[in-house]
């Protein structure tokens, strides 16, 4: 495939990304090969879902504490606790984000509105379809330039497009454009952000670098920071060589810190305390 008709492969190529790739590779392996993926690989997925729910639903701007989200049963909010919305909607993402993975390749737009209607199903607003022309955006976390709903549907399909025409690119290339074109699009009235990196988890998974999907990237980006975080979208919105081969980097180090967190779930299941 040529570089014309495979613009993302040419990302791949941005310097330092190559880096990026072989040490997100290298750490993947790693944790893969732990003696206890063996025997109880279905508790370290579980584990890192619940962790990877936590971290996204910290940079939406619920911070929850990780046993705060193993014990509490109700989100819906009506304590008057604003943010228990927000990490519901976290959880209810990372638990369907698995169930459409054969959907994807086909039909990444009806993914994307299934997951918004799965994030937004506590909200009376309308859900599972892409803002109209001056519709609002509660996405108080990132104040870039929103881009309207011309562009948000255009750039929809060009994205749609990518992904059924299919990649050489490696995984973390592709996982990373999709996650920073959700976020710079925020192409649904709420929720945008939750959206953006189940649809990162959806393709890491589904790509086959993730398959037991055991290393949350959401967790690197919680630990990386929201200021960090906004700072790598910054880049890659720039369109810039420099700014998205940074983008692709802060996704990479997310996703080695998300091995992190696994590599010591496996180690604490090893010594029992898990």
């Amino acid at each position: 495939m040529s570089t014309t008709a495979d613009p993302l492969a040419t990302l791949g190529t941005l310097p330092g990304v190559s880096d990026s790739v072989d040490s997100v590779r290298k750490a993947v392996d790693r944790v893969y090969g732990h003696r206890v993926m063996r025997r109880r690989s279905n508790e370290v997925t579980s584990e890192a879902a619940l962790r990877g729910a936590r971290g996204s639903a910290a940079l939406s701007g619920a911070d929850w504490a990780l046993e705060e989200v193993r014990r509490r049963t109700d989100f819906s909010g009506g304590d008057g606790d604003g943010e228990a919305p927000t990490v519901g909607a976290a959880l209810r993402l990372t638990a369907e984000a698995g169930q459409l993975l054969s959907i994807w390749r086909q039909s990444p737009l009806r993914v994307l509105a299934r997951l918004h209607l799965v994030a937004a199903a506590d909200r009376e607003d309308a859900v599972g379809r892409p803002r109209t022309p001056g519709e609002p955006v509660d996405e108080p976390l990132i104040e870039l330039p929103l881009p309207d709903a011309d562009e948000v549907a255009g750039r929809l399909e060009g994205l749609s497009q990518l992904v059924i025409a299919g990649s050489s690119a490696p995984a973390l290339v592709s996982a990373a454009v999709v996650h920073g074109e959700l976020l710079a699009l925020r192409p649904f009235g709420s929720h945008n952000g939750l959206v953006a990196r189940a649809a990162e988890r959806v393709v890491l998974v589904g790509s086959g670098l993730d398959p037991k999907s055991i290393c949350p990237a959401e967790v690197g980006h919680a630990e990386l920071g929201r200021a960090a975080y906004v700072a790598a979208l910054e880049g890659y919105v720039s369109g810039t060589p420099e700014g998205v081969a940074a983008w692709i980097a802060h996704c990479g180090k997310a996703v080695e810190l998300g091995v992190r967190e696994s590599t010591a779930v496996c180690e604490a299941l090893q010594r029992g305390a898990a």
